[in-house]
């Protein structure tokens, strides 16, 4: 019979193998994570640079060119709002086949006289602003809408588009001339062997703060613009009131791009931005029983749901047996969001919103989100690498905390480096085809570089320390988002429902009378 002190050994040498064990199995599992992500990561960035280091080939139309609708909601005055609308009406497509439709809640929208002004810049396009509460279908109740204010504005765009094809696209975006042209193509198959369900581009964010461009007062008096840099005071630019905006363009131009483009490259799941989206009414109709776009009016996210629900579900062509794409991105165009004033406050913001309304439609997505930002993730392989024998057997590397700490080290710097590669790269603005049209904030920096690398480093930098508490308090801290002026609550359902100034809860039934009392 053993000891008492040999039992306890011996239970404490068990204990302390299961424990080793555990620990083993845990950096393996770090060790699987951080290589998948590498791999993401370089399938990304080897896309990026194929496919955005010149101007895209031309896809030529002509009488055999179909009908598309494009359809622009409209809120409040976004940077360069007459550059990034005009852009619609230089699309190298046939004119008669373009239909521009600017979607207002009102007429006490701001925009509206830069719309005015530019149904009359370009009097030769069908092109038209269609008002929310001039919507007899809405007003009359003859339509029952929900919450969501970006639906209700172009509800009657879609419902009335002259063709099949419809493009919808953000007012805060600008696009290259022949890309509508090349959406067409790619929907219909160009490139590929089957025709595809939808078609969507990469978006990218320049910040214009401090640069001189054109801006929206450009549509109201027909000159140059006043610089952007004197949208606030000298003494109000600090780094929190327009820190924002660099911190939106290194994520958009490196982490957002390199993810969005290898998922979008292996097609293993849908990975949508609703800034640029091309698709049939006549396929959503048929999954929406006829409601189209209003079916999503209860949602916030329906440029992921529109895009999921025709990734899951077959149209009636493939239903008789034809074989279609899900999703493609129209891989060397991109949707270029120039944005200024953008304070650290509001980027936090933004970020906590469309977290928490992706943690209820794509949950498990969201959950490990925090392992492919560069920081935990480097982390994870850290403890890798300073814990399993293999790599202290064959490379020498120490089981210590000071070893963790340098390969962690390591990691995030080769991190870093690669990220202002490819910011370096997409910002170079090498796949846009410039000319007398083209805005200053889609045209290649004058040096080559958008930002040095001190003022790049510090945005990376807090964009990074910033992620993992974004995710923790948008997943953790909360259901409720503001957007468009308004608040809201995201419910598990997926739905969304308005919440009054008198903090009152606006169900979809109520919101029409809500509307009207407004």
């Amino acid at each position: 019979m053993p000891t008492s002190s040999a039992a306890e050994d011996l239970l404490v040498s068990s204990v302390e193998q299961h424990a080793s064990t555990i620990t083993l199995v845990i950096a393996g599992v770090c060790l699987v994570w951080y290589v998948a992500v590498a791999f993401v990561c370089s399938i990304g960035t080897l896309q990026l640079w194929r496919n955005y280091s010149r101007p895209p080939l031309a896809a030529l139309w002509s009488d055999d060119a179909p009908d598309v609708t494009v359809i622009r909601p409209i809120k409040g005055l976004e940077p360069c709002l007459y550059e990034c609308l005009a852009s619609t009406f230089r699309q190298t497509y046939p004119r008669e086949m373009l239909h521009i439709r600017f979607c207002i809640a009102d007429r006490c929208e701001p925009s509206l006289p830069i719309l005015e002004r530019l149904v009359q810049d370009f009097p030769e396009q069908d092109a038209q602003i269609l008002i929310e509460d001039e919507d007899a279908s809405l007003q009359d109740g003859t339509l029952q809408l929900g919450p969501n204010p970006k639906i209700r504005n172009m509800s009657r765009a879609y419902r009335e588009a002259p063709g099949d094809l419809v493009w919808v696209l953000d007012c805060n975006v600008w696009v290259a001339k022949g890309t509508v042209g090349r959406m067409v193509a790619r929907l219909d198959g160009a490139g590929s062997t089957h025709k595809n369900k939808f078609v969507h581009q990469l978006p990218l964010v320049v910040d214009t703060e401090g640069s001189a461009v054109e801006d929206e007062m450009h549509g109201l008096n027909g000159n140059a613009g006043r610089d952007l840099s004197t949208t606030l005071p000298s003494d109000q630019r600090t780094a929190s009131a327009i820190g924002g905006g660099r911190l939106e363009e290194v994520f958009m131009s490196s982490s957002h791009a390199k993810f969005y483009t290898a998922i979008n490259t292996v097609l293993i799941a849908p990975c949508i931005v609703g800034k640029s989206t091309m698709f049939r009414r006549s396929h959503l109709g048929s999954l929406t029983n006829g409601r189209g776009i209003d079916f999503f009016t209860q949602n916030i996210c329906e440029d992921h749901l529109i895009g999921d629900l025709l990734w899951k579900q077959k149209v009636p062509e493939e239903v008789a047996g034809e074989v279609w794409g899900k999703h493609a991105m129209l891989f060397g165009d991109l949707a270029v969001q120039p944005m200024a004033n953008m304070s650290v406050r509001e980027y936090w913001s933004r970020r906590v919103r469309w977290l928490r309304v992706r943690k209820f439609t794509v949950t498990l997505a969201t959950l490990v989100e925090p392992g492919t930002e560069s920081f935990l993730c480097s982390a994870y392989g850290a403890w890798a690498f300073t814990t399993l024998p293999l790599f202290h057997d064959k490379l020498a590397i120490p089981q210590t905390w000071t070893a963790f700490f340098l390969v962690w080290l390591l990691s995030v710097s080769i991190w870093c480096a690669m990220d202002r590669i490819l910011y370096l790269h997409l910002q170079s603005a090498k796949s846009i085809k410039v000319d007398d049209e083209t805005p200053s904030f889609a045209r290649p920096p004058k040096d080559g570089r958008r930002r040095v690398f001190g003022e790049w480093l510090l945005a990376w930098l807090g964009r990074e320390t910033l992620a993992l508490p974004i995710w923790v308090w948008a997943f953790w801290g909360g259901t409720k988002v503001q957007w468009r002026d308004r608040r809201f609550w995201v419910g598990m359902d997926m739905q969304v429902h308005e919440i009054r100034d008198d903090g009152e809860r606006v169900n979809g039934e109520a919101m029409r009378g809500h509307v009207k009392a407004r």
